[in-house]
């Protein structure tokens, strides 16, 4: 069994840019931290940060988790993913997502149809680019490379900077089964936003199912798992989960719409449907308090780590037994220090 790492998640940002976080960053590199992460919604990006307070940085990988596929063709996101590996000095990590239909459609007016079959070709294309053995030429349902029509001057290019690393490392954000299975078929990693424990067999089924398939890249030894997993140490259980029930509270409730929300989805598939329909009628009645309230506090010790910190190196066994091989934290450097001393030793 491989020793657990950590990550670090700046994450994306809310009304304000967070503050603080170059001294976190320093902190966490020098605490052996192995990744530290941003994200993007629909408010900040995701690559500017990670290149201007990764800039500070010498030694921790640097992660997107995730970019948003509708907001960049595949080929600008592999001039990104290049250009800042190179920057880094081959430490970037490249962690991509199909968001939702809300995000995809409201923010970027882009079609969301079809997720996985969309993934399976952004990924191919970001790779042919990578590779650079040839022009780039695609001709997928969803991408078409040159453009067929236009002007009718399009051509086959290939990248004019040769790439640091034509493996750069590629994560798929995935919560259902069939792209849980899609991110071990065709990417190095998995970023799984919400992951039980308890339920590891079910993961482990999905992602055996991607690595059987014909050309999967991986296998499970060789395959990456970074999981966002909240560590709160606080004496009080009930107070620690108190501080993730809102959290929870807006991705089970106000994450997607009545019809579609992929991390409601996963509440129910974990067995807490009732809870889960619950938490989002209060949610979108707006009711938040009493939504995060509804949170049952085993629900969050599925996805949590909350207590004292005795307690937690205990519930720490069962996560160490899973197929999870990096837990991404976040916190003041008070905290990130007490969870390296946990979880590093």
């Amino acid at each position: 069994m491989s020793a657990l790492k950590l990550g670090y998640m700046i994450g994306y940002w809310g009304a304000q840019p967070p503050t603080g976080v170059p001294a976190a960053l320093a902190e966490v590199e020098r605490l052996g931290y192995d990744s530290c992460w941003t994200a993007e919604a629909y408010g900040s990006d995701a690559l500017t940060p990670l290149a201007w307070w990764g800039a500070e940085t010498s030694r921790i990988k640097l992660g997107t988790s995730i970019c948003q596929l509708s907001a960049r063709t595949p080929t600008a996101m592999a001039m990104a993913a290049l250009t800042l590996d190179h920057l880094s000095g081959g430490r970037f990590i490249l962690g991509l997502g199909a968001s939702g239909p809300q995000v995809a459609e409201g923010w970027y007016g882009d079609d969301y149809r079809k997720p996985l079959a969309r993934t399976r070709e952004y990924v191919e294309i970001v790779r042919q680019v990578l590779a650079r053995e040839t022009p780039v030429e695609f001709h997928g349902d969803r991408y078409q490379l040159p453009l067929p029509g236009g002007s009718g001057l399009g051509k086959p290019l290939k990248s004019i900077t040769h790439p640091l690393r034509a493996d750069l490392p590629i994560y798929l954000a995935a919560e259902g089964p069939k792209n849980v299975a899609l991110a071990a078929e065709v990417a190095d990693g998995w970023l799984p936003m919400f992951y039980a424990p308890r339920h590891d067999g079910f993961y482990r089924d999905a992602l055996a199912e991607g690595f059987a398939r014909p050309g999967a890249r991986r296998d499970a030894e060789s395959f990456e798992v970074a999981c966002l997993v909240p560590i709160l140490v606080n004496d009080d259980v009930e107070a620690a989960a108190d501080a993730y029930r809102p959290v929870l509270a807006l991705y089970i409730g106000g994450m997607g719409a009545r019809e579609v929300n992929f991390h409601n989805d996963v509440f129910g598939r974990m067995g807490y449907e009732a809870e889960a329909k619950l938490i989002q009628d209060l949610y979108l009645d707006g009711k938040k308090a009493e939504a995060a309230a509804a949170v049952p506090t085993e629900l969050v010790q599925d996805v949590a780590l909350v207590g004292p910190k005795e307690k937690i190196r205990d519930d720490l066994e069962m996560w160490r037994e899973s197929a999870v091989t990096t837990m991404v934290v976040s916190g003041a450097p008070d905290q990130l220090r007490t969870i390296a001393e946990v979880v590093l030793g």
